[in-house]
């Protein structure tokens, strides 16, 4: 007996542990949104390009389109355009598109429209870059500034991320002579970017170019320069101009390199225009959509990968374990008295259609009828089988009267009186016949009620959204309700009911 106790506090144990960790893990590693109420935000970028085609030349146009790597997803992408032809190639870590004409004059409009979001989930790829980079060309005068300023920064700083930011820092400090002497009167943050550059060469710290467009809507906008090194484990993010590190959560990496973001052939005055909006979309409605349009497919063995119909089967039967557990806390701990343990559960799926008060008034009339019709052919002498068939026929042919009348009443709602289960009505009508025989009217009336209660409660439990949501995303907690339900199976307490029934032995 001890170690049957003990086995069965394993196995408690162990449902326990496996569903919350399952569920922990969804929440917290693939951020899978607790409520269905929880929105995350869509971000509409539109890139449109302007310029003057030349006269009879080809056009040939090509920009830089974001990589989208790891920290954004794309949810849709197009290219708009008139009579061009568009290829989009990747190079290294960037997008180029190329938009290309045989024939195009005058003035020309295209745009670049892309839907995206902050990637949902899945493993991030683990950061590569080189920590190893050869010396820039530079002689004269420039070099002897360029060491004269790497000399106090190697002096104050004690890593590659301290050494970069003091050397942006020293770059900013224009009443330098040295700095002014490599800026050359150029204080712009492109020119300080290669100062910068010059200087990490020199000590073979790797540095790049990225150029971002800042996550604010209505608000116009041109690319902002960053720079970016490798220290052997991630990059680090700076702005050359405040010197500031980190790159904020609300930029978008467009393009990486030395290299303009357009780049025309057979046309002049090229511009781009940078329009932003942000919209909001439920989180769980998100995630189904990054998992069609990107690598990160965590939902593809959950249920919401299963067919939209199969879903909404499920999301019905996923609940019945919700209503067993509410009939065995009434039964088990108050001691309610039911027509067993799945009718009362089969009745409240039935008043989801009907709903709760129609249910009860349908439930009512059809059970009382056929207690009538039982108790009649109990005079007859049947036996059980053909009995039973005799009050299902009279059940079906009740429920199809019902329709029928709602129907002509312009009561609608009757209609769904079909759905009632038949079979399970039939048998109910029986037990409770058998418990008038055996027990008594009023037996027979607290029972009734008792399954009515039971199943009203299951129906509203099983009907808040939330909980419907939370255990159709997260069925591991199902494992937890085993375990509710296997600790209730060793219960051999008062039931709440008896208490009162024996009250005056606990006074004694």
């Amino acid at each position: 007996m001890r170690s049957l106790t003990l086995h069965l506090k394993i196995l408690i144990a162990l449902c326990v542990i496996i569903g919350a960790s399952v569920t922990a893990y969804q929440i917290f590693i693939l951020g899978i949104p607790v409520s269905a109420d929880e929105t995350d935000n869509l971000w509409n970028i539109d890139a449109k390009i302007e310029f003057q085609a030349n006269a009879r030349e080809p056009v040939k146009l090509q920009m830089f389109v974001p990589p989208l790597n790891q920290e954004y997803v794309s949810l849709n992408e197009s290219f708009i355009s008139n009579n061009y032809g568009v290829s989009v190639n990747r190079a290294d870590d960037n997008r180029r598109v190329t938009w290309s004409s045989r024939r195009a004059s005058g003035k020309q409009t295209l745009y670049y429209r892309m839907v995206m979001t902050k990637r949902y989930s899945g493993e991030q790829i683990k950061a590569k870059g080189p920590i190893y980079r050869e010396t820039l060309p530079i002689d004269g005068a420039e070099k002897i500034a360029a060491e004269a300023l790497l000399a106090p920064i190697r002096q104050h700083s004690a890593d590659v991320e301290t050494f970069i930011s003091e050397a942006i820092k020293r770059v900013n400090n224009t009443s330098d002579d040295n700095v002014r002497l490599l800026l050359g009167g150029d204080t712009s943050s492109e020119r300080k970017a290669h100062v910068i550059d010059v200087l990490l060469s020199i000590a073979h710290v790797p540095m790049q170019r990225l150029h971002t467009i800042r996550l604010q809507a209505d608000t116009a906008q041109s690319p902002e320069l960053w720079l970016r090194s490798f220290n052997g484990e991630k990059w680090l993010y700076f702005n050359p101009q405040s010197g500031a590190q980190g790159l904020p959560s609300d930029r978008l990496i467009w393009w990486l390199g030395d290299e303009p973001l357009l780049n025309l052939e057979g046309g002049t005055r090229a511009n781009v225009t940078f329009t932003l909006n942000n919209s909001e979309i439920n989180a769980i409605r998100l995630a189904q959509l990054t998992s069609d349009n990107a690598d990160a497919g965590f939902l593809d063995y959950s249920l919401y990968g299963l067919p939209l119909q199969t879903q909404q089967t499920y999301q019905v039967m996923i609940m019945i374990p919700l209503g067993v557990m509410v009939i065995l806390v009434l039964r088990n701990l108050g001691g309610l008295q039911t027509l067993g343990t799945f009718t009362p559960v089969l009745i409240a799926l039935a008043f989801r259609e009907t709903q709760l008060g129609f249910g009860i008034v349908l439930f009512t009339i059809i059970t009382t009828l056929g207690l009538a019709l039982r108790s009649y052919l109990e005079h007859l002498k049947l036996q059980m089988l053909p009995r039973l068939s005799v009050v299902l026929t009279f059940v079906v042919v009740l429920i199809a009267v019902i329709s029928l009348f709602s129907h002509k009443l312009g009561l609608e709602r009757g209609l769904s009186v079909s759905l009632f289960p038949m079979v399970i009505l039939t048998m109910t009508i029986e037990r409770l016949s058998i418990t008038w025989e055996e027990r008594g009217g009023n037996h027979a009336f607290k029972v009734a009620i008792g399954t009515l209660f039971a199943a009203s409660l299951a129906h509203y439990l099983m009907s808040i959204s939330q909980l419907n949501y939370f255990i159709f995303t997260f069925p591991a907690m199902l494992l937890v309700m085993v375990a509710f339900m296997l600790a209730m199976g060793r219960y051999r307490g008062y039931r709440l009911t008896e208490l009162f029934r024996f009250k005056a032995f606990l006074k004694d």
